[in-house]
């Protein structure tokens, strides 16, 4: 195990374990136990948030050899939850429609529905990115969905569920995955930190959370990398928020908050004189730019809602900032009002895709703080 990324080393193995998915494991659970399960199911959302995992799972639960009656958790120790576990079970087929999606790969697929389990009780398929099928092999998946073998069991996921055919989501149990909240997150790495034993700030874990957008498998992958690039491992040392923006390039919030005091204070020269500073000392204009976009964005919602110091807790977490840093931010806010603020933003935002394609790259920025500082 140790030589498996952390996504792969904790996956989840039972149903309890799945974090953030509680309205989805609740209704699977209550399916196995009453014996009512469905022959075809399809689990849409994002990515990273525990599609596959909650498939094999399923396919563990519905095999598995000692599981107790009224219990929707698989043993994990019988040989087939092994053999799932393990990869290599033969009641088990994953497909992946990304690279198996012509028609002549679901002929072979429904041949071999008709053969019985070698030794379980259903013979579970497991269709990850199932939107990428051609419009042929989708349909001639169609009928062996609708009056599929009763030893047959198909789960389908996809990130990209409007891409579906409309015939196959109405064979379908469907299941909407969600992004995960950061608290959750953060509750996950925390986890995960301690598996390790590794001291992280909870500062640290927040950043990761914020940047891995929801996705549980892009946040253990982010932590990994913090592990790897940090050199901590049961050390007394503790990783840091410093660490983190060390490694995703992240623009100290520092100097995001003094680059938007100059624009407040409509002081343009010394504005590009900054952003000059900025591309001098080695920073990425783009990630400059996505850093002062979220910051302004932040400040916007603050001042469309008009919160309340309880009120902006829960913004507070969402922005990764310290209480300090949002202080500052909502003072900011206050002193550009909503109009200049969403002006701001909007020129920034134009800035963003211009900045790749410039011979110059900081110049569309540069012509962004001209016009944000003769705004009304």
């Amino acid at each position: 195990m140790e030589n498996l990324v952390l996504y792969r080393k904790y996956r989840p193995q039972v149903f309890a374990e799945v974090a953030g998915q509680d309205h989805i494991i609740q209704t699977l659970c209550n399916s196995i136990k009453s014996g009512r399960v469905s022959h075809a199911y399809l689990f849409s959302g994002p990515r990273g948030c525990g599609k596959t995992t909650t498939a094999r799972i399923m396919a563990k639960a519905l095999n598995c050899q000692d599981r107790k009656v009224g219990n929707c958790e698989p043993c994990g120790k019988c040989s087939s939850c092994l053999e799932i576990t393990n990869g290599n079970s033969l009641d088990l087929i994953e497909i992946d429609a990304a690279s198996h999606r012509g028609i002549d790969d679901i002929r072979e697929l429904r041949d071999g529905i008709k053969y019985v389990p070698s030794k379980s009780k259903y013979k579970v398929f497991i269709i990850d990115e199932c939107h990428q099928l051609s419009k042929d092999a989708a349909n001639a998946l169609l009928k062996t969905l609708e009056e599929p073998p009763a030893h047959a069991i198909f789960i389908l996921a996809t990130t990209e569920l409007h891409k579906m055919l409309p015939t196959i989501l109405s064979r379908c149990q469907r299941f909407d995955f969600r992004k995960l909240k950061i608290d959750e997150l953060v509750h996950r790495l925390k986890g995960l930190a301690e598996k390790e034993n590794v001291k992280i700030d909870k500062a640290a874990l927040e950043l990761v959370a914020i940047n891995a957008g929801g996705s549980v498998r892009d946040a253990e992958s982010l932590l990994g990398q913090v592990l790897v690039f940090s050199g901590i491992k049961g050390g007394k040392e503790t990783i840091k928020a410093g660490d983190i923006r060390d490694l995703l390039g992240i623009v100290e919030i520092k100097f995001i908050g003094d680059f938007i005091d100059l624009l407040t204070a409509k002081k343009a020269a010394e504005a590009i004189a900054f952003l000059n500073g900025i591309t001098d000392k080695g920073f990425d204009l783009q990630e400059f730019n996505k850093s002062a976009l979220n910051y302004l964005r932040h400040g916007l919602i603050m001042s469309l809602a008009g919160l309340s110091d309880s009120e902006s807790a829960g913004l507070l977490l969402a922005s990764g900032l310290t209480n300090e840093e949002f202080a500052r931010l909502k003072q900011q806010a206050s002193e550009l009002k909503i109009e200049r603020l969403r002006k701001i933003i909007e020129l920034f935002l134009g800035a963003q895709e211009k900045i790749r394609y410039s011979p110059i790259p900081q110049l569309p920025l540069e012509l962004a703080i001209i016009e944000a500082c003769d705004a009304v």
